[in-house]
């Protein structure tokens, strides 16, 4: 049950961003349920991979690598799901900047219940 709630507070976010963003757009709100279930499969799968992988990068830019990892990880949810669409790395970036916030601040405020 908590599962389903994080996934549907993703979508929230993703539907949120998408509406604030200029580059990022989703189509309903059953993709960016979609979205926030890819995103969740490629962090839990394929991140720590990379991360592993970058780990020298990584630590000579100090941990900034790891935006770019995040936006690769933006960029193959992208390419994955028809009705999302991120514009440029720049966009990419700036999305899972201000997702890993808001997702921070909303599994937050449902953990303390």
């Amino acid at each position: 049950m908590r599962l389903l709630l994080k996934l549907l507070l993703s979508a929230l976010v993703v539907v949120g961003l998408a509406k604030i963003l200029p580059g990022v757009s989703v189509s309903s709100y059953l993709t960016a349920f979609i979205v926030a279930v890819v995103l969740a499969v490629l962090n839990l799968i394929l991140k720590p991979i990379l991360v592993v992988l970058t780990l020298p990068v990584t630590i000579l830019t100090f941990g900034l690598f790891l935006l770019i990892i995040n936006a690769i990880i933006i960029f193959l949810a992208d390419s994955f799901i028809g009705g999302f669409s991120v514009d440029g790395w720049f966009m990419a970036i700036i999305f899972s900047l201000l997702f890993s916030l808001f997702q921070s601040i909303l599994y937050s405020l449902l953990d303390k219940d």
